[in-house]
């Protein structure tokens, strides 16, 4: 069980300590059995190779046992004397890489997602691997551009996705007389004040979300629920291909109504993910939103003391018009300051193996995202898993433009308003004045071509 935050560093070495980033030196130890084997050689016979240690950094926690285990097993047969060591970044994985990449320190292997591959690739972190694509991985690999195939560079491939639902406390639900999980924000809101009602004096509140990082509450939470609403999901209109926060307004406005009924866990607003976890495992939350790696979290992680489940994300007026986001397209990426990037290839390979993802399909750690895997992988059998199996109104959106915005990021600036007050339509109007403003530049120096699609549905972009 993993409860302690910061960064956890996993040495699946069969010896010794591994350095903090990458490098090559001779391993000069050698067990009984390998000594004694030496000796019995021809003194001719070639020095052993140099070992080669790599260094793989991830900010996931709820896959960590596992994956430990297939580095550690990529470590004992690769045959090339090549050494991985595994870093878990609990915290601002996103700065801690700009960190390692500033002071010369970068890691050889690192863990990409949606929202950091397009901003690693440009800052130049990642190196392309289309010189590594066989016919048969091309073939066996979906591409999503934008997702894993960057300015015709393929820098990740696929291995999982992640869908968005709202989870809730089947036992706290029941006591405040509540038949089934709210399909609107006007349902939401009452529900987490009831359950407020009957739990409070046992220190259980309706509703939380992990708002020590705003960007990451409100990424799995408002955005999903504006989704399934219609809009784009981070504030950008992809028929005028402009950004309008507009569509955020009704979200924030209930989330600040849960603050001000008194109806959110205490503390809420330094809550990092796993801390809100271990207080849903322990009943103390009714209800929150988060990803398809939540029972994986309860079964090993934190496990749970209740009966929970997971539903679908409420909707603004309870009509699905879009779809929610089943986010994936990428896993591993190779550095491109690494000096053993063949090695590192070797190693990323390694992990794309079949029964890697398979395994890791089936353990409920993400849903795959592999046709070749999918087909033939077993229903994961993880208690709580059925709720967020894809379902039809499931999709991928496109990926909106990254700007780089002056002042206050939206996602600050609604959770501000959720904590303090002010006018939401005034913050709504700067927050477009200044997203469209950093648009424009991103467009006229080139780093950024937007074009609106008037037609733009995003009820056709549900899965099949």
């Amino acid at each position: 069980m993993i409860k302690k935050l910061g960064t956890v560093t996993l040495t699946v070495a069969l010896a010794g300590s591994l350095a903090a980033c990458s490098s090559t030196k001779t391993d000069t130890a050698a067990s009984p059995a390998a000594s004694a084997k030496a000796s019995t050689a021809p003194s001719s016979a070639a020095p052993a190779k140099a070992k080669t240690k790599l260094s793989y950094w991830t900010g996931d926690r709820h896959d960590m046992d596992y994956i430990k285990s297939v580095v550690q097993k990529f470590n004992e047969t690769n045959g090339e004397n090549i050494e991985v060591e595994m870093v878990v970044k609990t915290e601002d994985f996103n700065q801690a890489i700009d960190l390692a990449f500033a002071s010369g320190q970068a890691p050889d292997i690192i863990r990409v997602k949606e929202n950091t591959i397009q901003p690693f690739a440009a800052k130049g972190y990642l190196k392309p691997i289309d010189s590594y694509l066989t016919d048969a991985i091309k073939k066996e690999f979906p591409v999503i551009d934008d997702f894993n195939r960057i300015g015709g560079k393929m820098y990740s491939l696929p291995n999982y996705g992640s869908t968005l639902r709202l989870v809730y406390n089947k036992e706290l639900f029941a006591k405040a007389g509540i038949a089934a999980p709210p399909k609107t924000l006007k349902e939401m809101v009452e529900d987490a004040k009831k359950i407020t009602a009957v739990g409070k004096a046992n220190g259980s509140y309706g509703f939380a979300q992990n708002f020590k990082s705003p960007e990451s509450a409100l990424g799995r939470s408002a955005r999903v629920i504006a989704e399934a609403s219609g809009y784009g999901g981070l504030g950008f209109d992809f028929k005028t291909a402009k950004f309008d926060f507009t569509s955020y307004k009704e979200v924030i406005q209930s989330f600040k109504q849960m603050v001000d009924d008194g109806s959110t866990l205490p503390g809420m607003e330094s809550l990092d993910i796993d801390p809100l976890r271990a207080q849903f495992a322990e009943g103390k939350i009714g209800m929150y939103i988060s990803f398809s790696s939540e029972p994986g979290v309860y079964a090993n992680q934190f496990p749970a003391k209740i009966e929970w489940a997971a539903a679908p994300v409420p909707t603004i007026d309870g009509t699905i018009k879009g779809a929610t986001s089943f986010l994936g397209g990428q896993w591993l990426a190779i550095s491109n300051t690494t000096k053993n990037a063949d090695q590192a290839w070797k190693f990323m390979n390694f992990m794309y193996q079949d029964e890697v993802l398979k395994t890791y399909h089936e353990k409920g750690f993400g849903l795959s995202m592999v046709p070749a895997v999918s087909s033939v992988a077993k229903k994961p059998e993880i208690k709580g898993i059925d709720g967020f199996l894809p379902i039809g109104n499931d999709g991928t959106w496109p990926l909106q433009p990254t700007v780089t915005v002056e002042g206050m990021k939206f996602n600050d600036a609604f959770f501000k308003y959720m904590i303090s007050g002010g006018n939401l339509d005034q913050i709504i109007q700067d927050l477009n004045k200044r997203y469209n403003d950093a648009l424009d530049k991103a467009v006229t120096k080139g780093d950024v071509k937007v074009t609106p699609n008037p037609s733009f549905d995003p009820m056709k972009l549900m899965m099949k």
